[in-house]
């Protein structure tokens, strides 16, 4: 056994909110394998490999090339398999993000090795040293745990927000290393870049999430969200069935197709709670249900559940919501 590997993505000159999480999920591995927990980071900068040092690094491979500026899945999937091939480690966690889902999925078929998507909890064996990992099944309606049979490039895609990243330590200082890898070029190539503008707390980072269903009858309702969303400053979510009615972008949406959240609090409105769409929720701490449908599966997931038109419920919640976050 070598060491815990820990993809690294970087968002805008800094680490993604994603690299925390990761490295607070590989010190638990540290501690049930007894081995070190190393990032590699693509193109870093001085900031980005003591931040990464002080949410648990013990080290950090870097690798530089200007190829790595545009996120292509073809150049960061050959970055991190030369990388692999050269440390060799027991175990490697990325995020599943559009990234990094697609980057270690493929970086597996390369390794010849197991990959494990969707990840809720790990754990590791320190005699065999493989892991296990718990996993959602049945379009999320169940968990189950599965476990690897080689300890060597255990590839584990952890769904976001299942850990808090470790508290800052800034007196820890990880050794760096930087790796020379020869990047080809890529055969996509990237013509233009368009940034997608957005106001207020990204809904993978959000907190508090307020997603509303097909049942609000039109576009026009989502602006009653979207002023309860600025209150708890939270972000606004979805339903496929919104999303491919054109009310909102896709990229609202929440669901086995769309994105996976796991805020403190989501408050869903006029969602009937389909198998599709639990599966991108159900790690939420607390889920609050506002449905006219008193046996919308919603409730069997709601922490607190109303039942009724959400046209005479959400203002009054919206009024006291309001009223708390004053006082």
């Amino acid at each position: 056994m070598t060491e815990i590997l820990v993809f690294c993505e970087t968002n805008e000159e800094k680490l993604d909110s994603s690299t925390g999480e990761l490295l607070a999920a590989g010190r638990k591995l540290s501690n049930e394998l007894s081995l070190p927990v190393s990032a590699v980071i693509f193109n870093p900068n001085a900031e980005m490999t003591k931040e990464a040092s002080s949410l648990g690094a013990d080290k950090v491979y870097k690798v530089n090339d200007p190829k790595f500026e545009h996120k292509t899945d073809e150049i960061f999937t050959h970055g991190l398999f030369e990388t692999c091939k050269q440390i060799k480690p027991t175990v490697i966690l990325a995020a599943k993000t559009s990234l990094g889902r697609n980057v270690a999925a493929r970086t597996a078929y390369r390794l010849k090795s197991t990959v494990a998507q969707d990840c809720m909890d790990i754990s590791g064996d320190k005699n065999t040293g493989l892991i296990s990992v718990t996993r959602p099944v049945y379009g999320g309606n169940a968990q189950a745990v599965f476990t690897f049979t080689k300890p060597l490039n255990q590839m584990v895609i952890l769904r976001v927000k299942t850990f808090e990243p470790l508290p800052i330590d800034n007196t820890k200082i990880a050794e760096e290393i930087t790796l020379e890898i020869p990047i080809p070029d890529a055969k996509l190539k990237v013509i233009d870049t368009v940034k997608q503008e957005f106001e207020g707390v990204r809904l993978e980072d959000a907190s508090v999430i307020v997603g509303g269903g097909r049942g609000l009858g039109g576009p026009e309702a989502f602006e009653h969200l979207e002023e309860l969303a600025k209150i708890l400053n939270g972000a606004v979510g979805a339903s496929r069935a919104v999303c491919d009615a054109g009310w909102l972008d896709h990229s609202y949406q929440i669901g086995l197709t769309g994105k996976t959240v796991t805020p403190d609090l989501y408050i869903t409105i006029a969602i009937s709670g389909a198998s599709q769409h639990m599966a991108g929720c159900s790690a939420s701490k607390n889920i609050i249900a506002i449905n006219k449908d008193g046996d919308a599966n919603i409730f069997k997931e709601a922490s607190f559940g109303v039942v009724g038109d959400w046209e005479q419920i959400l203002p009054s919640f919206t009024a006291t919501a309001r009223e708390l976050t004053q006082s």
